[in-house]
């Protein structure tokens, strides 16, 4: 399976996905219908080491098409996008389309399924938050306030774009708001005595405009001592 082109960009989202079903004695295998997806994938918060899947998916069914006399198939003018209102935090800009084929039906009788994938290049525009906060030395119950704006590439609205703040190590964010329309956001936070990682997170709306990290230079002067 392959698509045409193998890269996407902001202004040129589509593309064609191609691929061929072959019998086990490599010759073409006709009528097969071929569930067709796109995956849009995300990093997962694991600060904790624990053996889990490091990717999270969403899915996005594009069909099944059915291979003609020589075994292809085609989904033409697919959309490399993320088309639901989920949050795209830690998004990666690799988007997955993937092909199976089961021959009963049953996926839960693996051995009978075929799959194939590729992955299409979402070359993301990049962006950046700055910030402004009251205080840079901090105690347990101390409210720490930050100012700033997001700022996206030329021509793209910053309004509805996700802001978090994360505080302490073990949670990516403690707390979270959205941009306005001119890119301003306020967070507010009351601290704790074990917060110790201070850092912002922003989250565009659009696939095609990355998000950006800031790390916040503030001190919990409330940490225990090690």
């Amino acid at each position: 399976m392959s698509t045409n082109p193998t890269s996407t960009d902001y202004d040129n989202r589509n593309v064609d996905v191609t691929g061929t079903v072959t019998k086990a004695d490599g010759t073409p295998a006709p009528n097969i219908p071929v569930t067709v997806q796109e995956v849009v994938r995300f990093t997962t918060w694991n600060p904790w080491g624990d053996p889990i899947d490091p990717t999270s998916y969403e899915p996005r069914d594009l069909g099944t098409p059915v291979t003609d006399a020589n075994g292809k198939f085609t989904v033409p003018d697919v959309d490399i996008d993320h088309v639901t209102g989920s949050s795209l935090l830690n998004v990666q800009h690799g988007v997955q389309i993937t092909a199976f084929y089961d021959e009963d039906g049953d996926l839960n009788t693996p051995q009978d399924g075929y799959y194939a994938d590729t992955t299409v290049a979402a070359n993301a525009k990049s962006s950046s938050v700055s910030y402004r906060v009251n205080k840079n030395k901090v105690k347990a119950g101390d409210i720490l306030t930050v100012q700033g704006k997001v700022t996206l590439p030329k021509g793209v609205e910053p309004g509805g774009t996700e802001v978090f703040l994360q505080t302490y190590w073990e949670q990516e964010y403690h707390v979270k708001t959205t941009a306005e329309d001119d890119g301003f956001f306020v967070l507010s936070v009351r601290v704790s005595r074990e917060d110790d990682t201070f850092e912002l997170r922003t989250a565009p709306t659009d696939l095609y405009v990355a998000g950006a990290d800031q790390p916040l230079p503030i001190t919990n002067t409330s940490l225990p001592r090690t």
